[in-house]
């Protein structure tokens, strides 16, 4: 497994930061090469990307979320990738974004790209804009505040 990890600081409050990060649907507005995101439920997650200049879909399972904390990841089916993003205080308006990603690069194209930093400076890239689009927005266009715990059973509120 590859790692990349990177943070930002951004102008908002925690609050509004980790809100906006919560909107994972909106993923594609900053995540270069993010096709899609569809939240299926509380806990599940279906990407469609272009990885390696070919197209990836998987799933992924959220298996921590402590509002104004951290979200913490796992693929389920498809790319394999784990991660965890953290937001913490710097002041009562400004925090840190940061984002630690796990992944297991697949094929010649995508492994060449790793050695070669390309993850690593899409993950930079993808928190620059993120951090233009929740500054410049000024507030966030939701947020959930669910708590999700490791070991929890898993509860789907549309069933």
């Amino acid at each position: 497994m590859a790692r990349v990890e990177k943070s930002i600081e951004v102008d908002r409050p925690v609050r509004t930061v980790y809100d906006q990060w919560t909107q994972f649907e909106e993923f594609p507005r900053f995540m270069e090469g993010v096709e899609a995101v569809h939240q299926l439920d509380e806990r599940t997650l279906h990407w469609v990307a272009k990885i390696g200049g070919k197209r990836e879909e998987w799933e992924a399972e959220i298996v921590q979320q402590m509002p104004d904390q951290q979200i913490a990841w796992r693929h389920t089916r498809g790319a394999v990738n784990r991660g965890v993003v953290t937001f913490t205080p710097v002041d009562d308006g400004r925090c840190r974004v940061t984002l630690a990603l796990e992944y297991d690069p697949q094929g010649f194209v995508e492994k060449v790209g790793d050695v070669l930093g390309v993850v690593s400076r899409r993950v930079e890239g993808d928190l620059e804009r993120f951090k233009r689009y929740v500054e410049e927005r000024g507030v966030e266009s939701g947020g959930w505040r669910g708590e999700i715990r490791p070991g929890e059973p898993h509860h789907d509120p549309m069933r």
